[in-house]
């Protein structure tokens, strides 16, 4: 199901800031060489999450699920000068590309990228949180936000991608594992007392999430 007019999302391409010259480069060859190319959060939500870094102005970045670095890229543009953007990446192969990406960024030193599972990666590294962004396997949203939320500093806030699966959670019944684990995930977020949060219509569906105030 295609939940964005076309005709509105390439008027929207034209009238947005355009990608530098490495993220259009990163882009183009992602789209040309990667066999699951649709991944990748493109020049439109990429534009989104540089404006919430920026905004925020981050000291520590958690991304999980790196791909070929497009998104990771879009959110070191809001790193303070002293600042660090750690992401996680399961599949060899992307992580491999996206080290090869990173290394031609302004932020390259800024940039730590690690290989393997996110589940046990995350507690190692002993970083509380100003924004972290959630894109890895939708059967386990609901673990990573569970160990990334005691972990969210004051005012830090949560980026989950692809909240709306492709249209598939307005389904009903919903079908597919990754649907239904997608439909739990927000439900569970919307019946979480800690939080506030919002589900913007962007793409694929963004979930914002912070900490209520205490």
């Amino acid at each position: 199901m295609h939940l964005i007019n076309l005709a509105a999302e390439e008027y929207a391409t034209i009238v947005s800031t355009k990608e530098d010259a490495l993220l259009k480069q990163v882009h183009q060859k992602t789209i040309e060489l990667h066999p699951h190319a649709h991944m990748i959060s493109g020049h439109i939500q990429g534009q989104f999450l540089s404006f919430i870094s920026t905004m925020l102005q981050p000291k520590y970045i958690l991304e999980i699920g790196t791909f070929t670095g497009y998104s990771a890229l879009c959110l070191a543009k809001g790193l303070q000068a002293n600042g660090e953007l750690h992401t996680i990446e399961l599949r060899a192969e992307d992580a491999a590309t996206a080290k090869e990406n990173f290394s031609k960024s302004q932020y390259a030193e800024q940039l730590f990228l690690h290989n393997g599972n996110a589940l046990s990666i995350i507690p190692s590294l002993e970083k509380k949180w100003d924004l972290a962004f959630i894109d890895a396997d939708k059967t386990s949203y609901i673990d990573y936000y569970e160990l990334v939320i005691p972990l969210l500093n004051k005012n830090g806030i949560i980026i989950a991608d692809n909240v709306l699966f492709h249209g598939q959670v307005l389904e009903q019944p919903i079908k597919g594992k990754n649907a239904i684990a997608i439909d739990a995930f927000n439900k569970h977020v919307a019946n979480d007392n800690r939080t506030e949060q919002v589900l913007l219509t962007i793409r694929d569906g963004l979930m914002l999430i912070k900490k209520k105030n205490e």
